[in-house]
């Protein structure tokens, strides 16, 4: 069996946002981050109710249109075109944002550059070049009921985005429960990174090399199975 290459052999963003969205409870209010995280909205289990929020005023869209039958008056935060699901709502930017802060939201699942074993998320800027301000991910972290991560488990030249401490200016303080990467699924309890999952071939030396903080064990770690199509 030839040896496991983390950049060769890991998942897909696809695949990760589908095992992110096998999570999802049914009837949950969700926000689904700018970027890779919006591919979730693609493989909602079938027969699941999820409602998806964008910031910019929208409650109950869908995946994204097919190629040549994009509405461009129906976009998400990201400017990228989306559909709407029966019994959709559109509001004021004012009011997304009211229902942010206000709690009613159940997940929001955002992109990282770091996360740390405590649960601190860095995602907006990664040196002194970069947007000029967070943006609405500052609001998402801290007023949704819970926050989930969807990430590359490395860099692009290796190292590690899963790490003792964010070096990186943060997003939010102790907000992240869950972590979905390219090499496993970990949730993080008590200050501690606790691994659930991990892709099928990997040795957990090999996995915990390329993190930067201890992975703990609390019972079987299954294999993390995803779709070979989605590679």
């Amino acid at each position: 069996m030839a040896e496991f290459n983390i950049m060769q052999d890991k998942l897909s963003n696809a695949q990760i946002a589908w095992r992110a969205a096998q999570d999802i409870e049914d009837g949950s209010y969700v926000n689904l981050g700018i970027g890779f995280p919006e591919m979730i909205a693609k493989f909602q289990p079938e027969g699941r109710d999820v409602t998806y929020h964008t910031e910019n005023g929208v409650l109950g869209f869908g995946q994204a249109p097919k190629e040549g039958e994009e509405d461009w008056d129906l976009i998400n935060a990201g400017k990228k075109p989306i559909t709407l699901k029966p019994g959709a709502a559109f509001f004021h930017h004012a009011d997304s944002f009211a229902m942010v802060r206000g709690g009613h939201l159940d997940l929001a699942v955002l992109g990282a550059y770091q996360v740390a074993q405590n649960g601190d998320l860095a995602n907006w800027r990664v040196g002194t070049k970069g947007v000029p301000a967070v943006g609405g991910a500052m609001d998402l972290v801290h007023g949704a009921k819970r926050v989930a991560v969807v990430t590359d488990h490395v860099t692009k030249d290796g190292g590690p985005k899963l790490v003792e401490r964010c070096t990186f200016p943060l997003t939010g303080v102790g907000c992240v429960t869950q972590v979905y990467t390219s090499l496993a699924v970990i949730d993080i309890r008590d200050g501690r990174f606790i691994l659930r999952e991990k892709v099928p071939g990997l040795s957990m030396d090999a996995l915990q090399a390329v993190t930067g903080a201890t992975l703990h064990i609390e019972g079987d770690v299954a294999d993390l199975i995803v779709p070979e199509e989605l590679a």
